[in-house]
C-alpha cells in the first residue's frame, strides 16, 4: 500500500505543503524578546501546575523551554519550534527544535515542552554539541502526569527530564522520529 505511486505522490506533495503551512501558521522565527517572554510564561505556567516541575526547576542546572512546537504530517511528518534556555532564572540562549518522522501518521498538533537539565555535564553536552540529537547523549526521561505525582527530589536520577504541555490538535499514528536541537543566533 505504501509503495503505491498515488500514495508516494501525495506524500511528496504534502511534505512541502506541511512546511509552508507551519511557517505561515504562526510558527515563524520569533523575535528573541518575544520568544524569551513566551518561554518564561510557559515555564511559570508549567511550574504553577506541576509540583514535580517546580521541584525539578529548583534543582536543575538549566531549563530549555519550547513554548510552541507545531507538528504536522501524513505518512511523512515534520515539526518545528524555537525556545529559550534559562540558567538560574536568566536567559542564556535561544534554540531551535526540528524533527522529521515517517510512518503511519496523520494530523496537525501544537504543543510545548520543557527540558530540565539536572547536571552541569548534561547542560555542557547541549552547549558543546553541534546540534544535539534527542536520544543521543545524556539520558532523557519524558514525564507524564502519572509519573510526575511520584517524582520527588530524592528520586531524581536522570540527566534530563522533559515535560510536554499545552497539547492542541490531533495527531494519530506511529512513526520513527528524529529530533535535533541547535543553538540559534538571533
Amino acid at each position: 500500500m505504501l509503495n503505491h505511486p498515488r500514495v508516494i505522490g501525495i506524500a511528496l506533495i504534502l511534505v512541502p505543503a506541511i512546511i509552508v503551512f507551519m511557517h505561515s501558521a504562526g510558527v515563524r522565527l520569533a523575535w528573541a524578546d518575544e520568544l524569551d517572554d513566551d518561554s518564561a510564561a510557559a515555564l511559570r505556567s508549567l511550574s504553577d501546575g506541576s509540583i514535580a516541575a517546580r521541584a525539578l526547576g529548583q534543582k536543575a542546572a538549566g531549563i530549555l523551554v519550547f513554548p510552541n512546537i507545531v507538528k504536522a504530517g501524513f505518512l511523512f511528518g515534520a515539526q518545528f519550534g524555537e525556545g529559550t534556555l534559562f540558567r538560574g532564572g536568566r536567559k542564556v540562549a535561544n534554540y531551535r527544535s526540528v524533527a522529521a518522522s515517517y510512518g503511519f501518521q496523520a494530523g496537525v498538533q501544537a504543543f510545548g515542552y520543557a527540558m530540565f537539565f539536572m547536571t552541569d555535564a548534561a547542560l555542557d553536552y547541549l552547549n558543546k554539541s553541534d546540534g544535539w540529537e534527542v536520544g543521543m547523549g545524556p539520558s532523557l526521561v519524558v514525564i507524564d502526569t502519572g509519573v510526575a505525582k511520584n517524582l520527588t527530589t530524592n528520586t531524581i536520577q536522570s540527566d534530563i527530564y522533559a515535560f510536554v504541555f499545552d497539547q492542541k490538535g490531533l495527531m494519530g499514528g506511529i512513526g520513527i522520529q528524529g529530533s535535533k536541537i541547535t543553538r540559534v543566533n538571533h
